[in-house]
């Protein structure tokens, strides 16, 4: 009897035994981020990479020195971040700038800036970030559908007081060419700002505008005013040349010096090293105006943390006004 008993006894042992083989692991615990024991190294590498942020800028005027200047302070701050930034330049081919932003969409970066150059011309490609939930800024580009935000410089002002700065020079009288180039909206709004105060003063009448072709404005402004003191001959029938930023208007400089026509004053826009140089000679080239480029690379990458960590902007315009810059700005 008690050999029948032991008996029942481990064979009820056994089948708890068993079935305690059967129960499921408990669930594992919400992911916190720190990598377990059975993770393996090359897991953890791929989670880490996987935080990296990837900033894609694409621009098409890499060859302006101020573009390039604003980029390269946007990279810089940006890396300081641990973002991995990557720089695209098509040498002002706007088609293949559609082309580039459609790239970074298939490489699924975090987000994409546009270094200068109008949204407008790029659509397809905007509304390509936009299907992937990839957000897209300017930096002294412009806004429009597909553009979480635009930084830039008070265009208008830029324009404003670099012509009346030019209308005062020429004493408020006397004929003045304009040098523009419309695909830029900064530019272009610098142009009508100016066009403005031209049409206020009654002694100034603009002769022509005229587009500056890039890469090489330079060159194109330098070629461009030879032909233009070639039409208007006589000393006076030009009195003043506004430029939409530095390099045509140090083109239009080096041709009127070379002519001999030095009455001629010339202003420009963006306040770089050249700009300030010629100035300084106290020669044709009278005025410009310094653009905060490096306050506006650092801003923008502070809005893109910011966007990123899910607090966007109010505002899809931030503007940074200007500095005129004049021989006696230079002096003090």
């Amino acid at each position: 009897m008690n050999r029948i008993v032991r008996t029942c006894y481990l064979l009820i042992l056994i089948s708890i035994l068993s079935l305690a083989g059967c129960v499921a692991p408990p669930p594992p615990t919400a992911d916190t981020g720190a990598s377990t024991g059975s993770e393996t190294a090359a897991e953890a590498t791929t989670d880490t990479a996987s935080d990296t942020v990837t900033i894609a800028v694409v621009t098409p005027y890499m060859a302006n020195a101020t573009t390039k200047f604003v980029i390269d302070r946007f990279v810089a701050y940006g890396q300081e971040q641990g973002w991995e930034i990557s720089v695209t330049d098509t040498n002002a081919d706007f088609n293949a700038l559609v082309s580039r932003i459609e790239d970074a969409v298939t490489q699924g970066v975090d987000a994409i800036v546009l270094g200068m150059g109008d949204p407008a011309q790029m659509t397809k490609g905007l509304e390509s970030a936009q299907a992937a939930g990839i957000p897209v800024f300017g930096l002294d580009a412009g806004t429009g559908p597909g553009v979480v935000l635009n930084i830039t410089s008070d265009n208008a002002q830029l324009g404003r007081e670099t012509a009346r700065y030019l209308v005062e020079a020429l004493g408020g009288e006397g004929n003045v060419i304009m040098f523009t180039h419309d695909p830029h909206p900064g530019v272009r709004a610098r142009a009508v700002a100016a066009a403005e105060v031209f049409e206020e003063a009654p002694g100034i009448t603009v002769l022509e505008k005229k587009h500056i072709e890039v890469p090489g404005p330079v060159d194109f402004a330098r070629s461009l005013t030879q032909d233009l003191l070639t039409a208007y001959p006589e000393p006076g029938s030009i009195a003043g040349i506004w430029a939409g930023w530095d390099e045509p208007a140090l083109g239009a400089v080096q041709a009127i010096e070379a002519a001999g026509r030095t009455e001629i004053r010339v202003v420009g826009i963006d306040g770089t090293d050249f700009a300030k140089a010629e100035i300084a000679k106290g020669g044709p080239f009278v005025a410009t105006i310094e653009q905060d480029f490096d306050a506006m690379a650092a801003e923008l990458v502070r809005i893109i943390a910011d966007y990123l960590a899910g607090n966007p902007p109010e505002t899809d315009l931030v503007t940074i006004p200007g500095r005129l810059i004049t021989a006696e700005t230079l002096a003090e």
